[in-house]
């Protein structure tokens, strides 16, 4: 049913995202899946703010989530399980749709944790991945 599995991680949330990936290897095994994991480096938003961090600073970021997500993976995916890593960098919801349709995923797995009242105004990543997202979305609680 599922070919391809996306699963985004956040790292900054780690033990936390375990039970998201544990759900992720479940479907792949079960539908003989692969995983695309996939964790975000946002960015800074204005321009004016980057100026304040040392030159290369997101670059070294993005090279220390690759790292930390291989690590991630080795722990909790078995082996046997196809998968592979992606690290985006910018708007955390655009780069989950955005490798959705890269990566040709039939199922988008994240996690969601309990919304605090002002997600009700801004909306977190996860409502707004489940809103624009073309393809069947889990949200793990």
């Amino acid at each position: 049913m599922y070919k391809d599995i996306l699963v985004s991680i956040d790292l900054g949330n780690a033990d936390d995202e375990i039970r998201t990936l544990k759900t992720a290897v479940d479907y792949a095994k079960s539908f003989g899946s692969r995983l695309h994991v996939m964790t975000v480096v946002p960015d800074y938003g204005m321009s004016i703010v980057g100026g304040f961090f040392p030159k290369g600073h997101e670059q070294e970021a993005i090279d220390h989530a690759n790292k930390a997500l291989h690590a991630f993976t080795k722990k909790y995916v078995p082996e046997g399980v196809k998968h592979r890593h992606i690290v985006g960098h910018g708007s955390i919801y655009r780069e989950i749709l955005r490798y959705a349709v890269e990566t040709k995923a039939d199922l988008i797995v994240l996690s969601a944790k309990r919304p605090s009242p002002e997600d009700y105004l801004i909306g977190p990543n996860a409502a707004r991945v489940v809103r624009h997202a073309e393809i069947s979305v889990l949200v793990v609680r």
